[in-house]
């Protein structure tokens, strides 16, 4: 017997006031994981930001996901559905977040935070990048709580039966793309983070890491119906994982320049301690 899915993707309603949704919670659940990780990174002795940094990036780092997530899944995905029902835009809590969207928005929302405090940029992302596959993981969750974004036909042992994907058993891509881009992927970058390896490294994997990933859960997911596959083959997440696996091995190639020419200074927190840290030429 297959797993038939009977998800409610409610939580809590008291209509016509109020609707809480699985979907919605996941977010404010990894907003939370998140800031719980950041937090304990900041808290080591090599770190390069403190846990009053990590409190003022809190804010930049939710509109970053929220903004960009929701505008790229416009923008990438169905944007002739959305100019011709524009106020769907803001309905969030029915799914619908892309997240090379809510990476670009992420990105630019840390690029602003580290010109307005004069601090390296890529040391930045090196922080922060071992908490973003927490947000994977409950996103991906709160798709499947949806029954959203199901995959293929199969007759695995694991197969699921969505409402919306007819009655048929078909593969839980959703939990794929959760184990392997968010515990998966978490697991490697934390590891990483706390071997403190060159600047760069763990942006890098972590790049191409999650490019690996959804690449290969995309050969488990049915395509998005609007797009289908692209040159017969590819997938849109696909396509847009290239430039990430780009930019992962640029990362890698200037992270060994920047290991060669180490430096090293003291680097004050606004809560008064100071710790010597290892710096890099640009």
């Amino acid at each position: 017997m297959y797993y038939q899915h009977n998800l409610d993707p409610v939580l809590f309603s008291a209509e016509p006031f109020i609707s809480i949704h699985w979907y919605g919670m996941m977010y404010v659940a990894a907003f939370f994981l998140g800031w719980g990780v950041a937090r304990y990174l900041a808290g080591r002795p090599q770190a390069l930001f403190s846990k009053n940094d990590v409190e003022d990036l809190v804010t930049y780092m939710i509109l970053g996901v929220i903004l960009g997530g929701r505008i790229g899944y416009v923008l990438f995905y169905d944007l002739p559905y959305y100019l011709a029902h524009p106020l769907d835009i803001i309905k969030i809590w029915q799914g619908g977040m892309s997240f090379h969207g809510g990476f670009l928005g992420v990105l630019f929302a840390l690029l602003y935070w580290a010109k307005k405090h004069k601090r390296d940029y890529i040391e930045l992302t090196d922080f922060i990048a071992p908490c973003v596959p927490i947000g994977l993981f409950c996103g991906r969750i709160g798709n499947f709580i949806n029954g959203e974004l199901w995959g293929k036909e199969s007759t695995l042992p694991w197969a699921v039966i969505f409402p919306s994907g007819g009655n048929v058993p078909r593969h839980p891509s959703q939990l794929y793309e959760a184990g392997l881009e968010g515990l998966l992927l978490f697991a490697v970058l934390f590891f990483l983070a706390r071997k403190n390896p060159p600047k760069g490294v763990i942006s890098a994997i972590f790049c191409i890491g999650y490019g690996l990933a959804r690449c290969f859960a995309e050969f488990f997911r049915i395509p998005d119906p609007q797009y289908g596959y692209f040159f017969g083959f590819a997938t849109m997440g696909q396509i847009l994982c290239l430039p990430m696996f780009l930019t992962g091995f640029i990362l890698l190639y200037l992270s060994k320049k920047w290991k060669d020419n180490p430096q090293y200074d003291t680097v004050r927190f606004k809560d008064g301690t100071q710790t010597r840290v290892r710096r890099y030429k640009k």
